[in-house]
């Protein structure tokens, strides 16, 4: 299907606006819209929250002169829903201004979606073109492509380590090891994420939080603690019932007011976790465990990105980071002072 120049400049304009959602939509994709009339920007918007208006309704919803929308074409990177769920259907509000043409960068995966919403338009008489910057748009909806094409939630691993190689002191001990920067970038990253997983080890070592208090803008996952034996404390701040968390285990299924304790069988016990994550609406979690427990995501191969931190901190010994397979290609490095982060993408 043939785009013009201009229209990669709008669909790149509808994806920036898409990405600006990132922290408050899940498990909804990120959608950015753009409404162009005679070469000219009219009305934009993009799905601000979980549960709120999409995209199309607030690009329409900016548009002064509703008028000029019957000779508009619209740009959305997702093709408009065609079912009602927390909103109405985006694709029936676009009929009814009688827009010109609507353009999609992706079709939905979604199966109460998945094709009907361009099927509605075309039998209203509307043009439709959809797979302008397709590759784009599906790198941004990874974790929303990922959890309804394969039914696994969207797995990023990510650690912090020395120079030279070590995650923590010979004796296990937490160690600060990326500097107060990267650790705002991190907590960023929380925000992006449906879930956060550690294991029992983790807890017991660090008493980690496991929030966004260094990022308070953004949202807190879910916690998803690993504690196989139930040896966990119940004083640690991870019970705490500040914000909902999941606990895994042999023994027992407990649920209490923000905190819920769920009985797995050993056998397949981490894909049936990330199976019944996926099954309450958590598409996307971060592995911030220790060694083991990044492991065994590597042995069951498992993950889909790893987030590697590399400090200028010399350990000299300790306990050795993972080690990321030469077939996992490097896709992204960037710098914070003196940390370096390298992104590795499947």
């Amino acid at each position: 299907m043939e785009f013009t120049e201009k229209d990669n400049i709008y669909m790149e304009r509808a994806l920036q606006l898409a990405a600006l959602g990132c922290e408050w939509v899940s498990p909804n994709p990120m959608v950015g819209c753009v409404i162009v009339h005679d070469g000219l920007i009219i009305g934009e918007g993009f799905h601000q929250k979980y549960g709120e208006a999409h995209a199309e309704v607030n690009a329409i919803n900016s548009v002064s002169d509703k008028s000029l929308l019957r000779n508009a074409t619209v740009y959305v990177t997702l093709e408009p829903c065609s079912h009602f769920g927390k909103t109405p259907p985006c694709a029936d509000l676009l009929i009814q201004h009688q827009v010109n043409e609507v353009i999609i960068c992706n079709k939905d995966p979604f199966p109460e979606v998945a094709g009907k919403g361009i099927e509605k338009l075309k039998a209203a008489g509307i043009k439709v073109k959809q797979g302008l910057l397709e590759s784009e748009g599906l790198f941004l909806n990874r974790r929303f492509f990922k959890a309804h094409t394969v039914g696994l939630p969207y797995i990023t691993i990510k650690w912090a380590e020395t120079a030279d190689g070590f995650v923590a002191l010979p004796e296990g001990k937490p160690l600060a090891i990326s500097n107060s920067t990267t650790n705002i970038n991190v907590h960023r990253w929380r925000a992006e994420e449906d879930g956060i997983m550690v294991g029992t080890k983790t807890v017991k070592t660090d008493n980690p939080k496991l929030n966004v208090r260094l990022w308070p803008e953004g949202r807190n996952p879910v916690r998803i603690i690993i504690d196989k034996d139930l040896k966990l404390d119940r004083n640690v701040n991870v019970f705490d019932q500040s914000q909902k968390t999941l606990v895994y285990n042999f023994h027992k299924n407990e649920k209490l007011e923000n905190l819920e304790f769920i009985k797995i069988s050993p056998e397949d016990f981490l894909i049936n976790i990330l199976k019944d994550l996926k099954s309450k609406g958590v598409n996307s979690i971060l592995v911030e465990g220790g060694p083991q427990l990044i492991q065994s995501f590597f042995e069951e191969n498992l993950f889909d990105e790893i987030r590697k931190i590399k400090s200028d901190l010399v350990l000299k010994d300790g306990i050795n980071a993972p080690k990321v397979s030469s077939g996992i290609p490097l896709t992204e490095t960037k710098r914070i002072l003196n940390d370096q982060i390298f992104i590795f993408r499947r």
